[in-house]
């Protein structure tokens, strides 16, 4: 084999990689119809479609997570087979997961060695490890200490512990699923980055991701799925985000949602002076103040990781403050158990919607009811009434347009965007009066995201209260009428949206004041 063949690691490079006819039916969903995909050494293959449409069905085929009812898959021509992730390991396809797969309370290098067969026999070889990590930290951009601990970390950091781990087990074909979903635009640069330095070396990539600007950015072939069928494949040169958006869903999207123009009413939510600590034993919020009228969206925007969970859980009942008051209708509410504020009509869009908004072994039905189940019409002398659950849940099913094959399918077993629109069909559908989102679209694609940004103002228009947290700065200019900036627990400033630029907004999430041109002291 010539040195050409060779990656830096050192593993034999992927030429080529063909997936013919790939069929996977679960039970009611044919996933996988007959798909077609291929990827190539040095190039990003862009795999998009909806939540739902069998993208990661097909990727975890690939890696051996599932097995395909038909078709087959070929490497450099050869047929191969992969029932299992060490197959696929063992033929130079790694995997990067949405949700990492690491060990908080082990190092770098341990995490990297976990698993494989040591040099030493029973005991681990973690000089030679963390040698080979710092190795590859040089070839590829990937600065990190093999000694730290993983929950030292940030989000970024560790996405680069999950590369050095596949590259370390000899990773020719990287998969890398929704990788900047948690990411801030900083630590993307960096990602891409560090994916252009892999495509240089002769690493095929294949990049899953909704986020259509990105795509067009990285990726140099495109390819669309939509309700598990292949639509087509192109060069990224050849399209728009425009276009990609319009291929995915089948129809013409708008990616600028119409506000209209509401009157704020009476102030429904009041935060002041709010202090409330972290789970990193630090401060989360440092004084909070701020203020949600009828009628309008508050947007906070923010770099990830500057109190937007403490100030979430601390309005929702989570999470205890320290001092300061926190209002709802005028009314005291601070430290209140979450169930005495879903009473006083408040509701709540979590951040983490697979941990905190579902209960992945309840069913359909019984998720849409998690609020009121112990109300009537659902319950009634401690029994629940079937009926009136079955009868409510189809309603909300067909008008939040749920994808699920019947109401009483596991949470669990719905896409992503799927069991968004489960929650969001049980928060709003109570009429609320306050609602705080967080974090609504992220992971979604983009006709999901449409949809939950017209809910949102759909829910402005006829009079709720709105605090939207979110990270995506083009979210926060479409959707909010006013847009506050928050920085390490603080609130930096509030500006009316109309008053609101990027750049303006940008310096404020980095704790710089515009007028004053100096990071704020801590």
């Amino acid at each position: 084999m010539t040195e050409s063949n060779k990656l830096p690691s050192g593993r034999t490079r992927i030429e080529s990689l063909e997936m013919r006819g790939i069929t996977k039916r679960f039970p009611g969903v044919l996933a996988n119809d007959r798909v077609d995909f291929d990827v190539r050494a040095g190039e990003v293959h862009a795999l998009l479609g909806e939540n739902g449409a069998g993208k990661s069905t097909l990727m975890k085929i690939l890696y051996g997570l599932y097995r395909p009812d038909e078709g087959e898959i070929l490497v450099n021509g050869k047929a191969v087979h992969i029932a299992s992730p060490t197959d696929a390991i063992r033929l130079g396809i790694g995997m990067i997961h949405q949700h990492f797969m690491l060990v908080p309370t082990m190092t770098v290098a341990e995490n990297v060695a976990l698993g494989l067969p040591s040099s030493r026999g029973a005991l681990t070889d973690l000089d030679h490890v963390s040698k080979r990590i710092i190795e590859l930290a040089d070839i590829y951009g990937l600065k990190i200490d093999p000694s730290a601990y993983v929950w030292q970390l940030s989000v970024g950091q560790q996405q680069r512990v999950e590369i050095i781990k596949a590259l370390y087990r000899g990773a020719a074909l990287l998969i890398l699923d929704e990788p900047t979903a948690v990411l801030t635009p900083q630590e993307v640069d960096e990602l891409f980055a560090i994916m252009r330095q892999m495509v240089k070396d002769g690493h095929a990539l294949i990049f899953i991701s909704h986020k259509l600007h990105e795509v067009v950015e990285i990726s140099h072939r495109v390819t669309v799925l939509r309700d598990g069928r292949k639509i087509g494949t192109r060069p990224t040169s050849e399209t728009t985000k425009q276009d990609l958006a319009n291929w995915m869903v089948g129809r013409e999207v708008g990616f600028a949602p119409e506000r209209g123009e509401t009157i704020p009413g009476m102030v429904r939510l009041q935060l002041e002076n709010v202090h409330c600590g972290s789970d990193r034993g630090t401060p989360g919020l440092r004084g909070v103040s701020l203020e949600v009228r009828s009628g309008e969206i508050l947007g906070i925007a923010g770099v990830s990781g500057n109190g937007q969970r403490e100030l979430a859980e601390t309005i929702t009942g989570l999470r205890k403050i320290t001092s300061g008051h926190i209002r709802l209708e005028g009314q005291e509410v601070a430290n209140f158990p979450p169930a005495e504020l879903t009473e006083r009509m408040l509701s709540y869009i979590p951040e983490e919607r697979m941990r905190d908004g579902m209960i992945k072994d309840f069913t359909v039905a019984e998720n849409l009811i998690l609020r009121e189940h112990h109300k009537r019409p659902f319950s009634q002398n401690g029994f629940l009434n079937l009926r009136s659950i079955a009868n409510h849940a189809d309603q909300l099913i067909k008008t939040y347009r749920v994808k699920t094959p019947s109401r009483d399918t596991l949470a669990k077993n719905l896409s992503g965007g799927n069991i968004q629109k489960m929650v969001l069909a049980r928060e709003l559908s109570r009429k609320p009066r306050v609602i705080v989102a967080a974090q609504p679209t992220r992971g979604l694609d983009i006709g999901a995201t449409e949809y939950v940004r017209a809910q949102l103002l759909q829910q402005r228009k006829q009079g709720a209260a709105i605090l939207l947290i979110s990270e995506d700065l083009d979210e926060i200019l479409a959707l909010s009428d006013r847009i506050a900036v928050i920085y390490e627990g603080r609130i930096m400033d509030i500006l009316p949206r109309d008053e609101a630029t990027p750049e303006k907004l940008g310096l404020l999430m980095a704790g710089v004041h515009p007028e004053e041109g100096a990071p704020v002291v801590k």
